[in-house]
């Protein structure tokens, strides 16, 4: 795995696996569901991807969609593709919402509602409670 995907706590936070892609639950939630959609490749630029890895997008997106929607019921979804600390081609996946969500007793307010997602306001989870995402989120899968 490329340092970028170590660096979002591979494997802890490993949701879901696909041929070119891995979703991961972003360490730093700043809403709930968020997470980090990271190409398996060695790619620093998005152009640069298998045609393999751009074809199966649509598959990945819509299962990201799918699963998110049920867990968290979102209004709108962002997807980041930042790459400034973090070379390799990935995107956060942001689930946008009016208000906040809670999940086991913890608030996940969208503080950049309806703007541009405030990335520094952000829940961050101990490990206990990364794991309990991380099966959460599986569980919305389906996996």
């Amino acid at each position: 795995m490329n340092e970028t995907i170590r660096k979002f706590g591979w494997p802890a936070t490993l949701v879901r696996e696909f041929d070119h892609w891995l979703v991961l639950a972003r360490p730093a939630q700043p809403t709930l569901g968020s997470l980090v959609l990271a190409a398996r490749s060695d790619a620093t630029a998005f152009g640069d991807l298998p045609a393999g890895a751009h074809a199966e997008l649509k598959g990945v997106t819509s299962a990201i969609e799918a699963a998110l929607a049920g867990a968290v019921g979102y209004d709108r979804i962002n997807y980041l593709m930042l790459m400034m600390v973090d070379p390799h081609v990935h995107f956060h996946v942001i689930p946008r919402y009016d208000g906040a969500r809670t999940w086991q007793g913890l608030e996940f307010p969208d503080a950049g509602w309806p703007k541009v997602p405030d990335l520094g306001q952000a829940v961050t989870l101990d490990a206990a409670r990364m794991a309990a995402l991380v099966d959460w989120l599986k569980a919305a899968f389906g996996s």
